[in-house]
């Protein structure tokens, strides 16, 4: 019987969040009224319940835990007062995005409850804490008018706090990366898009270019040397994006490109760490007993799983080193299976799109480099996830957002959105 329902329940899973992505989509028609996009959101705050409610049914049936029905209970009250609550104080404010958070986030707790429900339990606490700071966010934002003023504190401030990491931070799976158990690197995040944002939003000058490189430049080297090379990645993918955008230059682009290429293979010359990602990236079989560990148990999973999964609580997934942080997606593809996998791609891809169609209406130039390079930092961290774990780019250490276990990322992805 218990084989039955988790069968049962993988492929009803599949057909729910098929559903949902196409929802997510289907929201984007132009030729569509209000309230008819406001049915398409009901449909897919209904269909979140149920594939959270399906999912649970199955961990309770093979784990008999009955923490799990408490933690049910806790995560439907959690999405629940964060959707009415966004409705009820921004009416305006995009329901996809506050769906797509949620969702993403029901997909992460179901995981860790699979893997780890204690890691389940601290999740659940800093989401609710990060989600009631976060409503407050819009507010601040409209009445702090001075932020915008703010260019160098915002960028001592990161460079400060990403010094003292490096000097100060044990290192942990090869990097460094957190102070008293915090990661600033995901804080630092919103104050480094922040810094540009400010520096840029008025009138750009080759100066001011020069001086957002140069601070850009002490992000990314700090946090090389720290050897957060996904953190380095996403800060440098946001400097441009967001340079481009304020000058409209093609040129400045194609020299930062340039630049990032050519300070990559100055960092594989330089940096052991980063020779040993590179040689698990070309031929991890090579280096199975030691690098490469990780990421060929990420593919025997992905393999495994096939189109279908096999089933929760079916797979190993615990074979992943550090599999609820970075391999997070390994896991999904193995137990709920690719099309479930590529289903959360599409609804990532969405996300990304609405915020950029967000920041496209915002008039003032501050507000609108803000959401693309928010956006932009968001997007590159879903791409460096997945294609490390399915061996697409080399593996550069960072979480899922919103889906992955971890304090500082979790937080500071929902302040961010």
């Amino acid at each position: 019987m218990e084989n039955l329902i988790v069968e049962v329940s993988k492929y009803l899973m599949i057909i729910l969040f098929a559903c949902y992505a196409y929802e997510c989509f289907s929201a984007f028609r132009s030729r569509i009224s209000t309230e008819k996009r406001n049915h398409i959101f009901d449909r897919q705050i209904f269909l979140m319940y149920l594939i959270h409610l399906d999912a649970f049914l199955v961990l309770y049936t093979v784990t008999d835990e009955i923490n799990l029905i408490i933690l049910y209970f806790l995560q439907v009250i959690l999405v629940t007062i964060v959707i009415v609550n966004y409705q009820l104080l921004y009416p305006k404010a995009s329901r996809l995005v506050t769906n797509n958070m949620c969702m993403l986030l029901s997909v992460g707790f179901i995981m860790l409850c699979r893997l780890d429900i204690a890691s389940a339990n601290k999740q659940l606490l800093i989401v609710a804490c990060g989600s009631a700071v976060a409503l407050v966010i819009p507010v601040m934002i409209r009445k702090m008018k001075f932020l915008k003023d703010l260019t160098w504190v915002y960028a001592g401030l990161g460079i400060v706090l990403l010094g003292a990491v490096l000097v100060l931070a044990q290192t942990s799976y090869g990097a460094k990366l957190s102070l008293m158990g915090i990661q600033p690197s995901e804080v630092i995040k919103l104050t480094f898009v922040f810094f540009m944002a400010s520096l840029l939003a008025r009138e750009v000058t080759f100066k001011k270019v020069v001086l957002a490189t140069v601070v850009a430049g002490l992000h990314v080297g700090i946090l090389v040397l720290s050897r957060d090379l996904g953190s380095a990645v996403i800060f440098f993918a946001a400097y441009l994006v967001l340079i481009y955008v304020s000058t409209r230059k093609p040129a400045y682009l194609c020299i930062g490109i340039a630049g990032g290429t050519a300070g990559a293979v100055v960092a594989y010359h330089l940096f052991g760490h980063v020779r040993q990602r590179v040689s698990a990236w070309k031929d991890p079989m090579a280096v199975y007993q030691n690098e490469g560990y990780q990421i060929v148990q990420s593919l025997f999973a992905i393999g495994t799983g096939g189109w279908f999964g096999m089933g929760l609580c079916q797979g190993s997934p615990e074979k992943i080193p550090v599999v609820k942080n970075d391999f997070i997606f390994s896991a999904i593809c193995e137990e709920l299976g690719g099309i479930f996998a590529i289903c959360l791609i599409l609804v990532c891809m969405s996300f990304f799109l609405m915020i950029v169609n967000i920041a496209l209406k915002i008039k003032k130039p501050f507000y609108k480099l803000i959401a693309l390079g928010l956006g932009t930092e968001y997007a590159f961290q879903v791409f460096l996830t997945i294609g490390g774990a399915t061996k697409f780019i080399p593996m550069t250490g960072v979480t899922l957002p919103l889906v992955s276990y971890g304090g500082s990322s979790v937080a500071c992805t929902v302040l961010m959105l």
